[in-house]
């Protein structure tokens, strides 16, 4: 396999202390828990890290500081991306992308650019990144979809490794798997769809859930990517209810409260985004002792 991104990447929160600022060592704290509870790599920096809310110079404080946390244990994909083609370009050449497996980059939001748009979108990234990309197909957030015939022919660039899918559209995502380079990577963007996509020949899963869960997510993936579907299922039934609770209000909201019911982190987030209802907290407790997690 030409990239090392196989199994299971974890889509990092970033945690806030009461006043609303980046709290470090708790960030640490989470970077030790995912990596020992099975993660093969890291994301930093996407949507999961509220990175609307995080400035410019936060957001490299975090990637230099989840780089050094990480040393070297798992691979580091970051997370850049936006609606600006030139802006997004810029941002890549001025990271430090030492240590960096590749970039996580979202469709063009919000001014809902057509299908050659995309293409021509992730073309110009794709010739400009010094590290390959991910595409992130997530049109419930972004306003539009980026449809397999798309993803393929953007898929044949030697810079574009994969392509997180989070349209939840498994045609689409069959196409996708039927049609690709043999090297190129399909990624599961929702933590419920892991075990089909990997079923149908995809590689795994870019996960919210495993913040909080990430040894029962990774078995599950090991074991499906393993061919082991009986095994794999019983973990994905067991831990269904949990996951379709943490997005009940939103990400991060449920997962943030979920590691804070752990003790991992504090239970803040920045504006415009609300820590989670009382009843949620409560859900998600009754679950974890239900379910040892």
């Amino acid at each position: 396999m030409k990239y090392n991104l196989m199994g299971t990447g974890v889509a990092l929160v970033t945690p806030f202390d009461k006043n609303k600022e980046i709290d470090y060592p708790a960030l640490g704290r989470l970077v030790d828990y995912v990596i020992a509870g099975g993660a093969d790599y890291l994301v930093a920096l996407g949507t999961t890290a509220e990175t609307p809310t995080l400035s410019s110079e936060e957001k490299k404080s975090v990637a230099s500081f989840i780089r050094t946390q990480n040393a070297g244990r798992v691979p580091l994909v970051l997370g850049i991306g936006g609606n600006n083609t030139r802006e997004v370009i810029r941002q890549i050449q001025e990271y430090d992308l030492e240590g960096v497996e590749a970039i996580l980059s979202v469709t063009p939001y919000y001014n809902k650019p057509s299908q050659e748009g995309i293409f021509q979108h992730y073309l110009a990234l794709a010739e400009s990144s010094p590290r390959p990309l991910i595409l992130y197909n997530v049109p419930a957030r972004t306003g539009v979809n980026m449809t397999a015939e798309t993803t393929l022919r953007l898929a044949r660039h030697e810079n574009i490794a994969a392509i997180k899918e989070a349209a939840g559209n498994i045609p689409q995502i069959s196409y996708i798997l039927r049609d690709k380079p043999e090297d190129f990577l399909v990624i599961s963007g929702d933590d419920n769809m892991a075990l089909p996509l990997i079923a149908l020949g995809g590689d795994g899963i870019i996960s919210v859930a495993a913040n909080a869960y990430p040894e029962p997510v990774s078995r599950m993936v090991q074991l499906s990517l393993a061919g082991d579907f009986g095994r794999a299922a019983a973990i994905q039934l067991q831990i269904l209810e949990c996951i379709e609770t943490l997005f009940s209000e939103g990400n991060p909201v449920g997962v943030k409260a979920a590691l804070h019911l752990k003790g991992l982190i504090q239970n803040e987030l920045r504006l415009p985004l609300m820590a989670c209802s009382d009843g949620l907290c409560e859900k998600l407790e009754e679950l974890a002792a239900r379910y040892h997690l």
